[in-house]
C-alpha cells in the first residue's frame, strides 16, 4: 500500500480497509493528520498503549472487537464489544486496547491527529510493528 500524503487524495475508505491484509499500513500522512488501515487475525490485539499528545478515531469495517480504555494500564474501566460500522473515540492520554474477538479478520481504519507513524509505514505483522515501536522508543 502507498502512503498518498501529504498530497490531496480521495479514496473509497471502505474498499481500502477491506482490501488491506497487513497488520498496519499508512494510507495518508499529512502535517496534522494520519490515516492507517489495519487487519488483525482472530484473537490478536493492537496491544495496550497510550498516546499522550493526540486523539484517535477508529472505525470497524469488518469483524468484532473488544474495546478497552481507561486512565491507567491497570484501570481499563471502559469495556465494550463492537462490530461492523462502529466507531471508537480514544482521547489523548487514555490507555486503550482492541482485541479481535470474532471468527474472521478484524479490519479497521484509524485516524490520528497529529500523525503517529512515519510517512509510508507498512507493518506486515504485529511483530514487525512491535519491533519498530521498540526501535522508535530507543531514540
Amino acid at each position: 500500500m502507498i502512503d498518498h500524503g501529504p498530497q490531496p487524495f480521495v479514496t473509497d475508505i471502505e474498499a481500502a480497509t477491506l482490501g488491506n491484509d497487513t497488520y498496519r499500513s499508512t494510507l495518508w500522512t499529512g502535517a496534522n493528520l494520519q490515516v492507517t488501515v489495519m487487519s488483525l487475525e482472530p484473537g490478536h490485539e493492537v496491544g495496550l498503549e497510550v498516546h499522550d499528545d493526540h486523539d484517535q478515531f477508529l472505525r470497524l469495517e469488518e469483524g468484532t472487537a473488544r474495546v478497552q480504555m481507561g486512565p491507567a494500564a491497570d484501570a481499563l474501566t471502559f469495556d465494550e464489544t463492537v462490530s461492523d460500522d462502529w466507531a471508537v473515540f480514544v482521547p489523548a492520554g487514555s490507555w486503550h486496547n482492541l482485541t479481535n474477538v470474532g471468527d474472521g479478520p478484524l479490519r479497521l481504519y484509524s485516524v490520528y491527529a497529529p500523525a503517529e507513524h512515519p510517512h509510508g509505514t507498512v507493518h506486515a505483522t504485529k511483530a514487525e510493528a512491535d519491533a519498530a515501536e521498540a526501535e522508535h522508543h530507543q531514540h
